[in-house]
């Protein structure tokens, strides 16, 4: 399993006790729709091990408390802490019709109400203060806030992305 293959749900934390659980900050919208999880990847050295639970907790503030089978003492999950924790796209929930992940939006044509075709997405910023759409137009990397009101309507049978940019956005990109 490789990292394109899947998607990152948090980080552990920290131990928790002294027989083997560790606390999971998740970074997702929905902590509770992975309750009860039966398998984790962590990132060990820029790969992606499977690690079987006895049991994963939803807790408050958007952590978790998780047991991995056969790690039973603290010795031996000390070093994962600081560890990435991803699932399998394929274990993403379903999303309704006007929903989206933002992964999905890579290779969408971003179009603009006013100009027109602006170009395709090319990355998704997923930032702690804002996420952008990085859409190359022009030759040069536009970055787009995914925000209410900017990104009006997303097309997922279309593959386009509908926006109505703040004015001057896309000259300070063309600026040399």
């Amino acid at each position: 399993m490789n990292k394109e293959q899947c998607f990152l749900i948090g980080r552990i934390a920290k131990v928790h006790g002294l027989r083997g659980e560790v606390n999971v900050v998740l970074d997702v919208d929905y902590p509770e729709e992975y309750e009860g999880l039966e398998h984790l990847f962590l990132d060990q050295k820029g790969r992606l091990v499977p690690f079987f639970l006895e049991h994963f907790v939803i807790q408050h503030g958007g952590k978790a408390l998780a047991k991995f089978e056969e790690l039973d003492r603290i010795e031996e999950v000390e070093h994962l802490v600081g560890s990435e924790v991803y699932l399998p796209l394929s274990e993403l929930p379903q999303l309704d019709e006007d929903q989206y992940y933002f992964h999905e939006l890579i290779g969408f044509d971003v179009i603009d109400l006013t100009m027109g075709p602006i170009g395709p997405v090319q990355v998704v910023y997923d930032l702690e203060t804002q996420d952008l759409l990085g859409v190359t137009h022009k030759g040069k990397e536009v970055l787009i806030p995914i925000q209410d009101g900017i990104i009006t309507q997303v097309d997922k049978a279309a593959k386009k992305v509908f926006c109505q940019l703040p004015e001057g956005l896309l000259e300070i990109y063309l600026e040399d």
